[in-house]
């Protein structure tokens, strides 16, 4: 049966089946080609795009106005907004969806970017959440398509890190719809919620996905992709103590990527990532802690296994499938 997209929302990957996923990767991948030869085209002319921003941003920013200029829309970034301060999310999400084609929300609460989908009429696509974040999890399932030389349901991806952030969630809800065999390798405090994990339990009987959750370093074996993510998400910095004492073992290193035994393994990151002291988050961290890196070390950062910048690009042929595929011309 055909996939059509056309008028739905992107909130969250529990939303969709493995096929509209593959569907949607599948149009990246094409519309990347064409990018790359130089095709134009004009799937989503006519069509207006607001994004509003409660969270900071370079690569959902720069993705979503990049890719809908690709295409022939017209996009207004919104930061200073009414919305939650003089009017309410309800309010403003009618009003927005009079004037707009499709709204993309990234802000914190999973709740807000709900209610502009309940209330605004038009597509509403989730740029991330405190819960979620959709739009990255198919950049990096298609980054792993060109890098991996194996189908999505024979990848092992292990994440590394703080497995119950928007991050944590959102790949494991993605590897169980694909098959894939995930694991969270974090300390037990820091797994995914457990009703969330039941419901992908569900899933992956169907698709045969494996969901796996361990505190041992030796998790990592056969895995062709590492993932990591920042230790301390924004609006959280009063926990930079607490998360370095708890994910310190965690850290992505050559020692643990010499323990997954495979020479080809992959090293991915949603970026931006502390693998250095060029950025001030990273020198504050050093001056009171004593490290120089964080989550991963800058050896594998800059080492032939690291995709992280392949992965980024990826962000905006992704998020052009997803217009394209809710409000575009087609």
């Amino acid at each position: 049966m055909p996939v059509s997209l056309k008028g739905r929302h992107f909130l969250t990957l529990k939303d969709f089946t493995p096929q509209e996923i593959r569907y949607l990767l599948d149009l990246s991948r094409d519309l990347k080609c064409k990018k790359r030869a130089g095709v134009k085209s004009d799937l989503l002319a006519g069509r207006n795009i607001v994004l509003l921003f409660e969270k900071t941003s370079t690569r959902t920013r720069c993705a979503f106005e990049v890719a809908a200029q690709d295409e022939g829309a017209h996009v207004t970034f919104l930061t200073n907004s009414q919305m939650g301060k003089k009017e309410s999310v309800e309010d403003t999400a009618k009003v927005l969806g009079r004037f707009y084609d499709g709204i993309e929300f990234r802000g914190y609460e999973q709740e807000t970017v709900e209610a502009l989908a309940k209330h605004s009429g038009v597509p509403v696509w989730n740029g991330l959440t405190d819960m979620y974040h959709p739009t990255q999890i198919l950049a990096d399932f298609l980054t792993v398509m060109e890098h991996v030389d194996k189908p999505l349901n024979k990848v092992k991806f292990v994440y590394a890190g703080d497995a119950r952030n928007n991050m944590g969630n959102s790949l494991m809800i993605g590897a169980a719809k694909m098959g894939m065999h995930f694991v969270a390798l974090a300390p037990k405090a820091l797994w995914p919620a457990e009703d969330l994990v039941k419901e992908m339990e569900e899933v992956a009987k169907e698709t045969r996905a494996v969901l796996e959750f361990s505190e041992d370093l030796e998790a990592v074996k056969g895995a062709d992709v590492i993932y990591t993510d920042v230790w301390v998400s924004m609006g959280e910095e009063h926990l930079f103590e607490e998360r370095i004492q708890q994910l310190k073992k965690y850290q992505v290193n050559m020692d643990l990527v010499r323990l997954t035994e495979n020479p080809d393994m992959i090293f991915m990151h949603c970026l931006p990532a502390f693998h250095d002291l060029e950025t001030q988050v990273g020198r504050d961290v050093y001056e009171k802690f004593g490290l120089d890196a964080m989550e991963v070390t800058d050896e594998v950062f800059r080492s032939r296994h690291s995709v992280v910048f392949d992965e980024a690009e990826n962000r905006m042929h992704t998020i052009k499938a997803i217009m394209v595929a809710t409000i575009g011309n087609v």
